[in-house]
């Protein structure tokens, strides 16, 4: 079960209990900002896609969204989502848990920079219904991040 694989991940870095299983869906950013009581910009959604058909995930603020031209600069190539169907396949969560942690071999995590106005931001778990309590740096961390993207817009920089 990915819930169980991403709490025993978490736990060998020491963030054990910052998951948590709730009673509602946390499948969307709307519906993981209502279970968690948070903004919903505050959910760091994990997005997956293919380039040059290897796997990636690119975890964003929820109130961004993919820009086709910063992805292409950042990239070199143009955005493609993983099929809804073979998400799991390919990262090792099923949609609406796809998280940046405990994922399959070799898949590399980016992390966008929508973050970073944020000290406090809550991916998934794992399932459907679970979130992880994280700092930026703890993200960072335990994500093993390839590194920091620009390739969103429609979000708000705070401050």
């Amino acid at each position: 079960m990915s819930l169980e694989k991403v709490k025993n991940y978490l736990e060998t870095v020491g963030l054990g209990g910052r998951v948590h299983e709730l009673s509602q869906t946390t499948a969307t950013v709307e519906d993981a900002a209502s279970a968690i009581g948070c903004r919903p910009e505050h959910i760091a959604k994990t997005m997956s896609f293919l380039l040059d058909e290897e796997p990636i995930l690119i975890v964003t603020a929820g109130d961004a969204k993919i820009d086709n031209r910063k992805y292409k600069s950042c990239f070199h190539k143009k955005a493609k989502m993983i099929p809804w169907e073979l998400v799991e396949q390919y990262t090792g969560h099923a949609p609406g848990g796809v998280c940046p942690f405990a994922v399959n071999p070799n898949m590399k995590v980016y992390l966008d920079i929508s973050l970073k106005r944020f000290q406090t931001v809550y991916p998934a778990g794992g399932s459907g219904n679970s979130a992880v309590e994280l700092s930026i740096e703890e993200l960072d961390s335990c994500s093993n991040s390839s590194g920091w993207v620009d390739v969103c817009s429609n979000w708000i920089a705070e401050g």
